[in-house]
C-alpha cells in the first residue's frame, strides 16, 4: 500500500521550529487524524511526528496496533521522526518508543499530546477538538481593554480542591455561579496541564499541551472557560516554563540526550525541586515553549498567563552555592537566554492577542519586570508584589500591642508602589506547608481574628494595585490548603465566616463601582496619604482618586481600640458618604461604631488638605468614605 508516509509533513514545515520562530508548533508535531491519498483512494489514519534528533530509531505503539511497534521515519534534515498509521483514529492511545544514542529503548509520552490518560497511567491520546465557542463578545471586549486602568480582583483556585470530585462540566455551573455571586473579575487556575503527582498541584508538568484528564476532556475544559467568559469572568492560567519533572517517560533525556534541558547539572537541574531546567538558548525549546503559551490562549481562549517561579529563571545562581553555577558570557549571574525568552514570549503574545495578561511571579527586585521590552524591560503586564505580601502578613501576625513598633511593615510598599505594575497576592503559597491559614495567622480570639481579617482585606482592596486571594480565604477557612480534602464549605454558614464572605462580596461590588479604587493604580496621582505615620494608634488613612475628580477615603484601624472623632483631612468640603464599615452587623461585626452613613467635611485646612472632618473608626476595622464629582451612585 503506497501513501505519503509523513502525512503531508515536510522539512519546509519544520524550518521555523529549528529557527525558534514557529509559535504554532502544535499544528505540526504530535498526533493528527488525517486522510492521505492511496493507490485505491483516500486512506484515513493518524499522522505522528516527534522531535528526537539524536535517536537511532523511533517507533509509535498504541491500542490501534495491539501495542506493537510501528516504525517512524526520519524526515531528512529535521531531527523529526514522522509516520502515517492507517486505521488509527481519534481517541487512540499511543506512546513513542525511542532508541537513544546509547542503544537503550525508552518509552515516552508525546511532548505535544493534546490529551493524556489520567495518572497513574500516562498514555497520550489522539484528540481533535470539535468545540464551537460562544464568547465572541468577550474576546472582542478583551482586545480593547485597558487592564491597568480597570478593576481586577482575582480568585485563585485549585480545580481539584475547590469542590473535590467535580468535573469541568460541573464546575462550569457551580464555579460560575459562585464567582458571579462573589463578584470577582477573574479566576486564576493553578496549572491544569497534565501532571502525574497530584500533590505537586500541577507545577510539575508532563503534558504541556494537554489539559488534565482528571476533570474531563479538553473540550470540557473549553466549555468551562466559555461559560466563565459568558458570565463576564476572565480566566488566568498558571504556566510553568521554569522547570519540568524527571519522570523517565516524559521530557527528560527524551532521545537519550539532554534535549529540552541543559546537560550540565549546574545549568540543567533544580536540586530543591528535583527537576530539570529548560535550555532556553536552544531554538527548538524556545519554539516549544512560546507555542505552548500561545496554545492556551489560541485554543482555550485563556485571558492571561501567570508565569510561575520567574526568579528561578532569571538567575543562574538561584538556590545555588558558590561554584555550583555557570556564569553568563559576561561573568554575571543573570540568565541571559531566559531573559531573552521571556521578552520574546511577552512580545509575541501581546502582539497576537491585545488585551491578554502576562503576569510574573517574581520574588526579587529584578528591574523592569513590567517595563516594555523596547525600553529594556521584560515586557510583563503585571508582577506579583511579593514584598507587600511578606511585609503585610508579618504585620498581621503581630499582637496589636506590638504593631506600633513595626508600622513600617504596613506602609513601606508605598515607597516602591509605582516601580512596577503590581498585583497584591494572598496566594496558595501563603496557606500551605506549615504557614497556617489566614485565620491561624491572626492572634487572639475569634472575634479579633475575624475583625482583623475584615480590616486587612479592606486595606488590601483599597491599596494601589490589583488584588488576588486564594480560595477559602473569603470565608475564613481554618485548615491549611489540602488538595485531597478540599475546602470546608460548611463553615461558611457559621458566624464570622459568613460575615467575612459577605464582606468580600461587598468589597468586590464597591471596588468595581468606584473608579478611584482602580483607575490610577499605577500613577502617584491616584493616591494621597491622609496619615501614614500614625503608628501609635496602628492606623492608616489615605484618599484614592480617579481622573474625573471622584475620591474615596480609606481609614483602617489595626488597633483593638475604637477611634472616635478621629480628625482627618480631605480634598473637598461637603458630604462624604460612608460606603463601607467593616464593623457592620451584616459582616458579623458589633454594629456599634460608625458614622451614621456619612460625615460632613468643612472648609478648614488640615495638613496638606483644604478640608477636614472627624470620623469614627471601629476597633480592628475599616471605614471607606466616598465623595463624587457628580451624582452619587449606589
Amino acid at each position: 500500500m503506497n501513501y505519503d508516509q509523513f502525512g503531508g509533513l515536510t522539512g519546509t514545515d519544520l524550518q521555523g521550529f529549528h529557527q525558534g520562530g514557529d509559535t504554532e508548533l502544535w499544528k505540526r508535531l504530535g498526533s493528527f487524524v488525517a486522510t492521505v491519498d492511496g493507490e485505491d483512494g483516500p486512506i484515513s489514519g493518524v499522522r505522528f511526528a516527534v522531535w528526537a534528533p539524536n535517536a537511532q530509531q523511533v517507533q509509535v505503539t498504541g491500542d490501534f496496533n495491539g501495542w506493537d511497534a510501528h516504525d517512524l521515519a526520519l524526515i531528512p534534515g529535521t531531527g523529526v521522526w514522522g509516520g502515517f498509521v492507517p486505521g488509527a483514529g481519534e481517541d487512540a492511545l499511543y506512546k513513542f518508543r525511542v532508541r537513544g544514542v546509547d542503544g537503550a529503548w525508552r518509552e515516552k509520552v508525546d511532548p505535544m499530546a493534546r490529551f493524556s490518560e489520567q495518572a497513574p497511567t500516562n498514555a497520550s491520546i489522539v484528540y481533535e477538538s470539535k468545540y464551537v465557542w460562544s464568547d465572541d463578545e468577550w474576546i472582542a471586549r478583551r482586545e480593547k481593554s485597558r487592564a491597568h486602568a480597570e478593576p481586577m480582583s482575582v480568585y485563585e483556585l485549585h480545580l481539584g480542591g475547590w469542590r473535590p470530585g467535580k468535573s469541568y462540566l460541573q464546575l462550569a455551573d457551580e464555579l460560575v455561579e459562585y464567582i458571579t455571586w462573589q463578584g470577582y473579575t477573574h479566576v486564576e487556575l493553578m496549572p491544569v496541564a497534565e501532571h502525574p503527582y497530584a500533590p505537586s498541584w500541577g507545577y510539575q508538568v508532563t503534558g504541556y499541551f494537554s489539559p488534565t484528564s482528571r476533570f474531563g476532556k479538553p473540550d470540557d475544559f473549553r466549555y468551562l472557560v466559555d461559560r466563565l467568559h459568558q458570565a463576564g469572568i476572565g480566566v488566568i492560567l498558571d504556566w510553568v516554563p521554569g522547570h519540568f519533572p524527571k519522570d523517565d517517560w516524559a521530557l527528560g533525556r527524551f532521545d537519550g540526550t539532554a534535549l529540552y534541558e541543559h546537560a550540565d547539572p549546574r545549568q540543567g537541574e533544580h536540586r530543591d525541586w528535583g527537576t530539570y531546567i529548560f535550555n532556553y538558548g536552544r531554538n527548538e525549546v524556545k519554539s516549544f515553549l512560546v507555542s505552548n503559551a500561545l496554545y492556551w490562549i489560541n485554543e482555550f481562549h485563556i485571558d492571561g498567563l501567570r508565569v510561575d517561579a520567574v526568579a528561578s529563571m532569571l538567575y543562574l545562581d538561584y538556590s545555588r552555592e558558590e561554584g555550583e553555577w555557570v556564569p553568563n558570557e559576561y561573568g554575571g549571574r543573570e540568565n541571559l537566554e531566559a531573559i531573552d525568552f521571556l521578552r520574546w514570549v511577552n512580545l509575541h503574545l501581546y502582539e497576537r492577542h491585545p488585551g491578554v495578561l502576562m503576569i510574573a511571579e517574581e520574588s526579587t527586585s529584578f528591574p523592569g519586570v513590567t517595563k516594555p521590552v523596547h525600553e529594556g524591560g521584560l515586557g510583563f503586564g503585571f508582577k506579583w508584589n511579593m514584598g507587600w505580601m511578606n511585609d503585610s502578613l508579618r504585620y498581621l501576625e503581630l499582637d496589636p500591642v506590638y504593631r506600633q513598633y513595626e508600622h513600617n511593615l504596613i506602609t513601606f510598599a508605598m515607597v516602591y508602589a509605582y516601580s512596577e505594575n503590581f498585583i497584591l497576592p494572598i496566594s496558595h503559597d501563603e496557606v500551605v506547608h506549615g504557614k497556617g491559614s489566614m485565620m491561624q495567622k491572626v492572634p487572639q480570639d475569634d472575634w479579633r481574628k475575624f475583625a482583623t481579617l475584615r480590616a486587612f482585606y479592606s486595606f488590601m482592596w483599597s491599596f494601589p494595585g490589583k488584588q488576588l486571594i486564594f480560595m477559602g480565604s473569603e470565608f475564613g477557612s481554618r485548615p491549611e490548603f489540602n488538595e485531597a480534602t478540599g475546602l470546608e464549605w460548611w463553615v461558611s454558614d457559621l458566624w464570622g465566616h459568613r460575615g467575612l464572605q459577605q464582606l468580600f462580596r461587598d468589597l468586590n461590588a464597591l471596588y468595581r463601582a468606584n473608579a478611584p479604587l482602580f483607575e490610577l493604580d499605577n500613577s502617584p496621582e491616584g493616591f494621597t496619604w491622609i496619615r501614614g505615620d500614625d503608628a501609635e494608634r496602628n492606623t492608616l488613612s489615605w484618599v484614592r482618586h480617579d481622573e474625573a475628580g471622584n475620591h474615596v477615603a480609606c481609614i483602617t484601624n489595626f488597633s483593638p481600640e475604637p477611634l472616635t472623632d478621629l480628625p482627618i483631612g480631605l480634598p473637598e468640603a461637603g458630604v462624604w458618604e460612608e460606603i463601607l464599615n467593616t464593623d457592620s452587623a451584616v459582616y458579623d461585626g458589633s454594629g456599634e461604631f460608625g458614622n451614621l452613613g456619612q460625615v460632613t467635611a468643612r472648609e478648614q485646612p488640615w495638613g496638606h488638605f483644604p478640608a477636614q472632618t472627624n470620623v469614627t473608626v471601629p476597633p480592628l476595622g475599616a471605614v471607606w468614605l466616598r465623595r463624587q464629582a457628580g451624582p452619587a451612585t449606589p
